[in-house]
């Protein structure tokens, strides 16, 4: 046996150029196969893990997935409002250990607006329970601050001592700007890969303040300055949604249950990894579609790697008929390239991990900062060996190909010299 290998390994690098040909192909079609599931599931875990640690989110009678879309990603606007008085009802349940309000509506050239308490930079979690933290600056401490997500300050170019001008609605246009009114830039949240950097975050009372001279979203004739706004009550007469972290998870379904058949106004409550599955099956096509294009550009590597092997017979055909005139059984040259696919398989697959964690290490920092996709180092796991090991056994059956043609010719034809 030992011989045998020895004559594979001789055999295989006598026509190394073409091997390590056949080797690179290979390496990048496993690692795209690899590396597209790795990342499939990274881009899983991570939006599973936009917000945790978060028991319920409530906001005004409408469809779950959309009150998670504008409450949590952003996106969309709220059917209704909920009084302040239902917010601090709820929130004085003996069930509910702590609520955080969000007020949304405005915006700042193309990022929304979201108008909360300093309580929701302790309570927002993500990413397994990772908590926000500030790059510069501090938390916001008067009614005409605000604190900017990381997305938001580099692309703006904005940094700590900034005044920014809000805008009314989703809109940015000069007659909806809150020009009066401007803000203070106190703080810039680091990375989170979550629509938090993408968000800025006022309190609510300036949120009031900006709306103070507005009623049913259209100015009044009249305006009241910055300075004036602040002798008025604001206090939220309303706001959009708020989060909620109970005593206990436990009591989770039946505090839903409880919210969403609240009498004195059309609730809903939604608890948020659970809605975030629903979100994310709606998305597992696009999965299904790019590991489809890895497995092809795989199968079409070994096509490749086939076609080397078939391109080789002829000059393979001595070789083999020598092998035979000297006691080689027919199976040994199927073994024979079978051994020469396997080599070739497995120095693939090492070279396609080293390729993937270098890739890793060396794009990590760029993918976390301009896409929000933070990808963790870690080995293969089970269904990624399973994939490995299900290219090796196509990779090995493809192989019979060019050893069956080897085995049925003679060994006549293989001395003979042809003219």
């Amino acid at each position: 046996m030992t011989t045998f290998i020895r004559l594979a390994l001789k055999s295989a690098l006598s026509r190394k150029v073409t091997l390590l040909l056949t080797i690179f192909s290979l390496s990048v079609s496993m690692m795209l196969l690899i590396g597209v599931d790795k990342i499939r599931k990274e881009a899983r875990n991570g939006f599973m893990n936009t917000l945790s640690q978060t028991d319920l989110i409530v906001g005004a009678r409408s469809g779950p997935l959309n009150l998670l879309l504008y409450s949590v990603f952003r996106i969309g606007n709220a059917t209704n409002n909920i009084s302040w008085d239902t917010y601090t009802k709820i929130s004085s349940d003996r069930w509910v250990q702590w609520s955080v309000p969000i007020s949304l509506g405005d915006s700042h050239r193309g990022y929304r607006v979201m108008g909360t308490t300093q309580e929701y930079f302790s309570r927002y979690k993500y990413a397994d329970g990772r908590s926000l933290a500030l790059s510069g600056g501090r938390y916001f401490s008067d009614i005409y601050e605000a604190v900017l997500g990381w997305e938001t300050a580099r692309k703006l170019g904005y940094k700590v001592g900034d005044r920014i001008t809000l805008s009314h609605g989703l809109a940015d246009t000069s007659f909806t700007a809150h020009k009066d009114k401007p803000f203070t830039v106190t703080g810039i949240l680091k990375p989170t890969g979550t629509p938090v950097d993408r968000t800025i975050h006022t309190p609510l009372e300036g949120i009031e303040a900006l709306h103070i001279d507005y009623r049913s979203g259209v100015r009044m004739p009249y305006k009241i300055s910055a300075k004036a706004a602040r002798a008025f009550d604001l206090q939220p007469k309303a706001i959009t949604a708020f989060m909620v972290g109970l005593t206990s998870r436990v009591k989770t379904f039946r505090m839903q249950r409880k919210i969403n058949e609240y009498s004195r106004e059309p609730l809903t409550a939604i608890i948020p990894g659970a809605t975030l599955a629903t979100l994310w099956q709606t998305l597992e096509s696009f999965e299904k579609v790019l590991m489809v294009i890895a497995f092809f550009v795989l199968v079409t590597a070994l096509i490749g790697m086939v076609t080397t092997l078939l391109s080789t017979l002829n000059e393979r055909r001595r070789e083999m008929a020598v092998l035979r005139s000297v006691g080689a059984h027919p199976y040994h040259i199927l073994l024979l390239f079978a051994f020469e696919t396997a080599l070739v398989m497995v120095m693939a697959l090492i070279v396609a991990v080293a390729m993937l964690y270098g890739l890793i290490l060396i794009f990590k920092p760029l993918l976390l900062d301009h896409y929000g996709l933070y990808i963790t180092v870690t080995a293969l796991d089970l269904s990624q060996w399973m994939m490995v090991a299900g290219a090796l056994a196509v990779g090995l059956l493809f192989s019979l190909i060019p050893g069956w043609i080897a085995y049925r010719r003679s060994l006549q034809d293989g001395l003979q010299l042809k003219f």
